[in-house]
């Protein structure tokens, strides 16, 4: 787990890699699949019937368990931090030094951004090593040497520096020239800058941290096409990324839309995943595209940025005129006040995540039926998710409160019940996947 250091433009970040939309994340009557998949199966000599749920292992649950307290730190970490830069003065102490070294105003702002960044990465390097080094170490699931992490962080913190400098001179910006309305047309303008992350974040930000290739088996990618020309994606192309030096966990996704729109497999899942449960992990990852999930997530995305920057505005000049004296500054303008911003920014998506990680979970559930459509392989879609369960040692069922503010995709448990009980082809004409279903049908 990486810790959010709660910074404007890391949120940013974040919200981008979201789009990413990768297909796996961390007592009913069982109905079977249809009878002629059963029958399928019993010809080829393979079980037929549900795919059980298995029972976590003692060290997925120690591994869940750590995860939490770990959330929990993080997010008191992440809001104590900006706290202390604001309530000591030394934000204030920053831009001081920033208007001595730059003089104009967009450099103050630069100058700024890039030592808060710096200090910042500082203090979090000892609980961004414990947790993206020592403890995915410690349960058996990294392969990363110690060079190879601390190369991917400064990259990223690299990546942080040049977002900041190019993109949050604009806020402060609107702020100066329109204090009361800074709020919308910041939120207007995240509208354009999450679609640019997302056409450009294939081509320029993921290969700095690992390397992508075409898929070594060409008879899988000549299958793989196949299915995404069945759902009428063309122009896709499917890239094999070499995730085993990092990671031993699975995973895969899509991202980009347009000219830079791709399918990535970890190479990690290739190996362990047969070639039917690989197909239906493509079948999911082509109902993001199909079903418009991309361009509906920009959409939830900037409202909730924008209702976020609401609040926030409504909410700061409050803090500021109480605390004034404190924060040594007494505008929002005030390049030192962004401290301010990633705190109450860091209090409100709090209180908003179960809706957003809520709607994420919608979307994902959407793109799990569309690939039981396409498919038609209900079976090897659920021993999919028993071993991702088993290799990146997920709880499949666990506590409500935890899958609320920290499950971005259905519980695997959840995924796999819906692998057994759902039936393609079945459901009202109505659906989006049924109507799908309908036209490979009559094809």
């Amino acid at each position: 787990m990486i810790i959010m250091r709660f910074s404007l433009s890391l949120f940013f970040c974040i919200l981008i890699f979201s789009l990413s939309l990768p297909v796996f994340a961390r007592q009913q009557e069982i109905n079977s699949p249809d009878a002629s998949a059963a029958q399928a199966a019993a010809a080829v000599g393979q079980p037929s019937g549900p795919v059980a749920v298995p029972e976590p292992s003692e060290k997925a649950l120690r591994y869940h368990q750590s995860g939490i307290v770990l959330w929990l730190f993080g997010t008191f970490w992440g809001i104590l931090i900006p706290a202390l830069f604001l309530f000591t003065g030394l934000s204030a102490r920053i831009r001081t030094l920033a208007q001595k070294i730059g003089r104009k105003w967009f450099f103050v702002i630069a100058i700024y951004l890039t030592i808060f960044t710096l200090i910042l990465y500082v203090i979090d390097l000892p609980l961004a090593y414990y947790s993206g080094f020592v403890r995915e170490h410690s349960y058996g699931l990294s392969n990363q040497s110690l060079g190879k992490w601390f190369s991917d962080s400064t990259i990223a913190l690299a990546i942080e520096i040049v977002v900041n400098a190019i993109f949050l001179w604009l806020p402060y910006l609107l702020l100066r020239r329109s204090p009361k309305r800074w709020w919308f047309y910041t939120g207007l303008l995240a509208i354009p800058f999450l679609i640019l992350a997302t056409l450009i974040q294939p081509i320029w930000i993921d290969p700095l941290f690992n390397d992508f290739g075409p898929m070594k088996n060409k008879g899988l990618e000549t299958k793989i096409l196949a299915l995404a020309d069945r759902a009428g994606i063309s122009g896709g192309r499917v890239y094999e990324v070499n995730k085993s030096a990092d990671t031993k966990t699975l995973n895969a996704y899509v991202n980009g839309f347009g000219q830079t729109k791709r399918i990535v497999l970890w190479d990690t899942t290739i190996a362990r995943m047969n070639e039917n449960e690989l197909l239906f992990v493509m079948g999911h990852e082509m109902g993001h595209y199909v079903l418009g999930h991309v361009w509906k997530l920009i959409g939830f995305l900037s409202a909730l940025i924008m209702l976020t920057l609401f609040l926030i505005h409504r909410t700061a000049g409050w803090m500021i005129n109480r605390f004034r004296d404190k924060f040594g500054f007494d505008s929002l303008s005030d390049i030192a006040s962004y401290p301010l911003i990633i705190l109450l920014f860091s209090g409100y998506l709090f209180i908003a995540q179960p809706i957003a990680m809520s709607f994420n979970r919608w979307i994902e559930h959407e793109s799990d039926r569309f690939g039981l459509e396409i498919t038609r392989n209900n079976r090897d879609a659920a021993t999919a998710f028993v071993k991702l369960q088993e290799d990146n040692l997920s709880v499949p069922r666990p506590h409500w409160l935890d899958r609320m503010w920290r499950a971005s995709h259905p519980t695997l448990g959840e995924r796999i019940d819906f692998c057994n009980e759902y039936r393609p082809g079945k459901r009202a004409s109505r659906s989006n996947t049924s109507i799908f279903s309908n036209r490979l049908i009559d094809k």
